[in-house]
């Protein structure tokens, strides 16, 4: 036994809460896109003002990879289902998705 278990001495770690309703699983996972971009910069700016305690911001490091992962999926899965749908003569075909010059970012 170490000292402090001889002696009854409990240590907890104390984390900032959850957002209320969200305990036990990732939120990223069930927001519609649109919401989690939303979010993520949301993260970003609470980072970028650099007021956060270590642990708060190390918190909102995370949440903020989890929201840009999940942002990256649901684009690649849109991409997808465009290269699935596009239409070429009297059938569907699979074509890669074209942002026409000047429509980009």
């Amino acid at each position: 036994m170490t000292g402090a278990a001889a002696t009854g001495t409990i240590r907890l770690e104390m984390r900032q809460p959850p957002e209320p309703g969200i305990q036990g699983r990732d939120p990223s996972q069930e927001l519609p896109f649109e919401r989690a971009l939303e979010r993520l910069e949301e993260v970003a700016q609470r980072l970028e003002a650099g007021d956060l305690e270590l642990e708060a911001a190390l918190a909102a490091f995370e949440e903020g990879v989890g929201l840009a992962r999940r942002c990256a999926a649901q684009l690649r899965e849109a991409e997808r289902r465009i290269e699935v749908l596009t239409q070429e003569g009297d059938g569907w075909s699979e074509r890669s998705f074209e942002v026409p010059e000047g429509e980009g970012s």
